[in-house]
């Protein structure tokens, strides 16, 4: 049941690739305007490479779907151009509470510390998320997005693949050097290809109630194991914009899906939770867990990500923000490809990173869900026993698992590093996502590195002037020299030495450190990021 309507709709236009007589070649077709696909057209348009984006609908807007966006997530939007609407229009919060009846357990704070532009998380309803990010799509000439243009059928080639499309004024037929799917968890692209996912669906049944009333309940997520009001079950309540409110409420295996969806049903539901009926239903759905992915997400010519590649279970909010992280990944490697800056390694690394962060992805949604919901008697005695001893101890409170907040996945075996030759105790070690901190340039200009890193490498350095005449393709952050260290945090967080530097990739992720820079250790390890041999 859907109850919100649409709130942006989109018209059908004709394109000229309609109008020809032969099949026009394009260097990237994407498959899916969601986050996911958006995403990567976007960071495909900054890099000057032109997108075909291609979506069935022309709507925006049935129901709230993902609603949590991590930090890291909003890293990349803020690069894309496309942050500030969000957090602006969002809710920010750090702070979860999880509890054993009424009792409170414990509390956690996933940003506690300062020096970030980005807060933990942002709770957006995923449709004004889309919306902005059409928003910024529409200031770039070189994304074609085309809505109601639906792909029935994929022809592949050892160069490609041609794409039948079927439109309101009848089919047309394009090319596409690379084709990428990013077309959801029932993607149409996976099916006409034959693959399918490997994995585990569970049989619990959870409800999403997104409810708007006025409440002056705090910005933070509770979570409620065995709570009165839904006895013997979990229970989940964050807080979105528009006085909209995600509630989550575990229903069991043998709930009857159709039934408990009725307006009357749901209703009664949620006014047991509030205590109150003073609320009205915005967008109401029934889902089981799911943690499964394809085997291997690049198929020759044709590149899958997002849900169309993997799926998790909701709690955890790690569908949209792996989904995103996976067009991070694949935009620089699928740019530097098609300018014939790399081969097929550095592309073959997006399938090796990506197929890691999915399984621990997956791995932690099915711990989430193994606790959420025992499989076996043994199961319950022992999850209730952990939720006894969490109200005292510290090791206990570790083990209680109401669903892992998302962070991104540090690619620690990743053939793009560069190991450490040299013993560095702390920091940031290859592989592993940069965290942010506060910079100042010399005009006295307050920012973060978030925003200073280059749209390819970036030397973060204290070389003293040394890093002199870097490649064209590296960006220079000389701490003392171009900008300043404004609070410490950068030098602390890095554990970075004098003399020394980190490598950043264009994913901000670390790809080698260097305790004494000297050019030649730069330039191999720039070749291996790149996907050169070692």
């Amino acid at each position: 049941m859907s109850v919100r309507k649409t709130i942006f709709q989109y018209g059908y236009r004709r394109s000229a690739d309609q109008d020809a007589a032969v099949a026009k070649r394009h260097p990237v077709v994407i498959v899916g305007a969601g986050p996911v696909g958006l995403t990567l057209a976007i960071d495909l348009a900054q890099r000057n490479i032109p997108v075909v984006l291609l979506d069935d609908a022309d709507r925006i807007g049935e129901g709230s779907r993902a609603i949590c966006f991590a930090k890291k997530t909003l890293e990349v939007f803020d690069r894309l151009g496309c942050a500030a609407p969000m957090v602006e229009k969002g809710v920010r919060w750090s702070v979860g509470r999880v509890f054993r009846h009424e009792r409170e357990i414990y509390r956690f704070d996933l940003l506690p510390e300062g020096g970030h532009k980005m807060p933990a998380f942002v709770n957006l309803q995923q449709y004004y998320v889309e919306g902005f990010m059409v928003e910024r799509v529409r200031e770039l000439p070189l994304i074609d997005l085309r809505w109601r243009n639906r792909v029935a059928g994929i022809e592949r080639q050892a160069d490609g693949s041609i794409v039948t499309i079927e439109t309101p004024e009848g089919p047309y037929r394009i090319e596409a050097e690379w084709l990428v799917a990013c077309d959801g968890a029932r993607s149409p692209t996976r099916t006409m290809l034959g693959l399918d996912f490997e994995g585990a669906v569970f049989d619990d049944q959870f409800l999403i109630a997104d409810v708007k009333m006025t409440a002056d309940f705090p910005v933070e997520r509770w979570f409620w194991f065995e709570p009165h009001f839904h006895s013997g079950q979990s229970a989940l309540l964050h807080k979105q914009p528009d006085d909209v409110w995600r509630i989550d409420l575990q229903l069991g295996r043998d709930a009857d899906a159709e039934a408990e969806k009725r307006p009357e049903v749901v209703k009664s539901r949620v006014a047991r939770m509030l205590g109150h009926e003073a609320f009205s239903l915005e967008w109401v759905s029934i889902y089981r867990f799911q943690c499964r992915r394809l085997e291997r997400f690049i198929h020759d010519r044709v590149i899958f990500a997002g849900d169309s590649a993997h799926q998790v279970s909701p709690f955890g909010a790690r569908g949209a923000n792996s989904g995103v992280q996976d067009a991070e990944n694949l935009g620089w490697k699928l740019a530097a490809v098609l300018e014939g800056r790399a081969g097929a390694a550095l592309l073959a690394s997006y399938d090796h990173e990506r197929s890691a962060a999915a399984d621990d992805n997956i791995l932690n949604s099915t711990r989430a869900t193994d606790f959420l919901a025992p499989q076996s008697a043994a199961e319950q005695i022992l999850r209730n026993a952990v939720l006894d001893l969490a109200r005292e101890t510290g090791f206990a409170k570790k083990m209680v698992n109401s669903g892992r907040l998302s962070v991104p996945t540090a690619y620690r075996d990743s053939p793009l590093s560069t190991p450490d030759c040299e013993e560095w105790p702390g920091g940031v070690k290859p592989g592993a996502p940069v965290p942010d901190a506060p910079l100042q340039d010399l005009s006295g200009r307050r920012l973060f590195l978030s925003e200073a890193l280059g749209p390819d490498f970036t030397l973060l350095h204290r070389a003293n002037g040394e890093a002199k005449d870097l490649p064209e393709n590296v960006r220079p952050i000389a701490i003392g020299d171009n900008h300043l260290d404004a609070e410490g945090l950068l030098v602390q967080r890095y554990a970075l030495p004098e003399g020394g530097g980190v490598l950043i990739r264009p994913d901000g992720h670390v790809a080698a450190r260097f305790k004494t820079l000297d050019r030649a250790r730069l330039n191999g390890a720039l070749r291996r990021a790149m996907g050169e041999s070692r």
